[in-house]
């Protein structure tokens, strides 16, 4: 990957100003956002905990978890999504860093939850990756991971399962794609969270 490049060569620099135009990326729809905010409360402790969201694009999930009363660290390879994110979250107990999700500029054993949405699947070595991220947590933290297939990309839920059932810890997995609600349209295509729980 270049410095703000992704898989296939995208310039997310560039897609920042149009990116939270997509119903599940800025969840503006006030729908799209309760339903997000619903599956966060589920994955999320129910105390306030310190929250590392990887890949934060422009911090709307991030947001989401802040207003639900967490501590929100957000990382993002691209300077142009962090300094929206940033926006979005003034006057909000978050921080934002410009980084690679996959070797986090933090320190370990920092969080409580290591939340990542449609990142892990386009990291080379998607199983070391997970084992630095599992590193992240504090004793009994938890990772969120969402992601999916569309078309010939993506990572599938065995795949992903079979990658951390290695850390020893507690897996569910929640099939998303039949909640039209939180993609803001009905989709095909296979979408899942997947939650790893030490405790």
């Amino acid at each position: 990957m270049t410095e703000n490049s992704g898989v296939g060569g995208v310039d997310w620099d560039a897609e920042a100003a149009s990116f939270d135009e997509e119903a599940d990326h800025g969840l503006r729809d006030p729908d799209v956002r309760r339903a997000w905010a619903g599956r966060l409360r589920g994955w999320l402790p129910g105390a306030p905990s310190d929250v590392l969201d990887l890949g934060c694009g422009t911090g709307s999930l991030s947001l989401l978890a802040a207003e639900q009363g967490h501590r929100v660290t957000g990382v993002d390879l691209s300077p142009a999504m962090v300094e929206r994110a940033r926006a979005k979250l003034a006057g909000r107990d978050a921080v934002f860093l410009v980084g690679d999700a996959a070797v986090p500029p933090v320190g370990e054993q920092r969080f409580d939850v290591v939340l990542v949405r449609h990142v892990l699947w386009a990291l080379p070595d998607p199983g070391r990756v997970l084992r630095r991220w599992w590193g992240l947590l504090r004793p009994g933290g938890r990772l969120v991971l969402v992601e999916g297939v569309w078309g010939s990309v993506g990572i599938p839920a065995e795949v992903l399962t079979g990658l951390v059932e290695p850390l020893g810890a507690r897996v569910l997995v929640e099939r998303l794609s039949g909640d039209s609600l939180l993609w803001g349209k009905d989709v095909d295509d296979e979408r899942y969270a997947v939650v790893v729980r030490g405790d």
